[in-house]
C-alpha cells in the first residue's frame, strides 16, 4: 500500500472530486475524466471499470451522475486501495475489487449495464518507467483485443462498452469487438489540424447500428502551447474542469 508520504492529494474537475494519488507512479490525467465523460449511465445503472487504477474514471462518473452502481476491478492491490481511499473520502459508493481479467473476481461475474476502461496502450517495446507500478500500468501486457472481449463478457444485453485508447490501437479494439455493434469512435485531437493522438471507442453488445467515425474533440486552442497555461477549448474546459459530458458528440 502505498504510505501517507508518497501520495499527493489532488483536484480533479476544479475541486469537485479530490484523489488521492501516487508522487511516483501512474497518475491520472485527463484520460479518466474524458472516459467517464464519454459514458452514458444513468442513476441507478451498474457501470464496471475495468483497471480502475486509484478510481479517477469511476469517480467522475459518480460525481457526474448520482446513483449510479460503480464496482471496479484493479490488478494492483496498492491502486485498488487508493480506489477505496479516494470513493470514501469524497462520499461515492464504489465496490473494488483486486484481480485481473484472466481471474474475475466472483462478484464481478455478472451482468453490468456499462463497462468502462482505461486500458495500457503504450507498446511493449519501448523503454519502460523505471517506477513499476506505471509501467505495469501503462505499457500493454495484454492485447487491446482481450480486454475489449473482456468487457463484452461482463456487459448485460444492449449495453454498452467505453473504452479510451491510443488512436493506433483502433485496429486492435475493433479485432475485439466480435459481438458487438453501434460502434463509434471519437477522435480527440490535442489541437485544430493536428491528427488525433487518443480515441474514445464506444459500442453495444448486439448492437445493429453502423459504424461511425465522428468529428473529432478538440483539446487545446490555438497552434503550439505557450507558457504555463492549459489553454483549453471551452468544449474541453466544460468537461474537464466543469465536469461536463460528452453525450451528444456520440448521438
Amino acid at each position: 500500500m502505498f504510505a501517507d508520504s508518497a501520495v499527493s492529494d489532488d483536484k480533479f474537475l476544479c475541486g469537485k472530486l479530490r484523489l488521492l494519488q501516487p508522487i511516483k507512479g501512474y497518475r491520472a490525467a485527463t484520460d479518466p475524466v474524458l472516459l467517464a465523460a464519454a459514458c452514458q449511465a444513468q442513476a441507478g445503472d451498474r457501470v464496471l471499470d475495468l483497471g480502475c487504477g486509484a478510481g479517477a474514471a469511476a469517480l467522475c462518473l459518480g460525481a457526474r451522475v448520482p446513483g449510479v452502481q460503480l464496482s471496479g476491478l484493479e490488478v494492483q492491490p496498492a491502486y485498488a486501495d487508493l480506489a477505496r481511499r479516494n470513493a470514501q473520502r469524497n462520499g461515492i459508493a464504489f465496490a473494488v475489487h483486486d484481480g485481473d481479467l484472466a481471474q474475475m473476481p466472483a462478484p464481478l461475474r455478472t451482468e453490468f449495464d456499462h463497462v468502462i476502461m482505461n486500458p495500457p496502450y503504450y507498446p511493449p517495446g519501448g523503454t519502460p518507467s523505471p517506477v513499476a507500478s506505471r509501467a505495469q500500468a501503462m505499457q500493454v501486457d495484454l492485447p487491446l483485443a482481450d480486454w475489449v472481449a473482456a468487457g463484452a463478457r461482463r456487459l448485460a444485453p444492449a449495453g454498452w462498452l467505453t473504452l479510451i485508447c491510443g488512436a493506433d490501437g483502433l485496429p486492435d479494439v475493433l479485432a475485439g469487438m466480435a459481438k458487438m455493434g453501434s460502434i463509434a469512435v471519437l477522435p480527440l485531437a490535442p489541437r485544430q489540424g493536428r491528427a488525433a493522438v487518443r480515441i474514445i471507442v464506444q459500442a453495444r453488445k448486439g448492437g445493429r447500428g453502423p459504424f461511425r467515425l465522428l468529428a473529432p474533440f478538440v483539446i487545446h486552442q490555438g497552434d503550439a502551447h505557450y507558457g504555463d497555461r492549459e489553454s483549453y477549448t471551452t468544449a474541453a474546459s466544460a468537461v474537464l474542469r466543469g465536469g461536463g459530458d460528452l453525450l451528444a458528440h456520440f448521438r
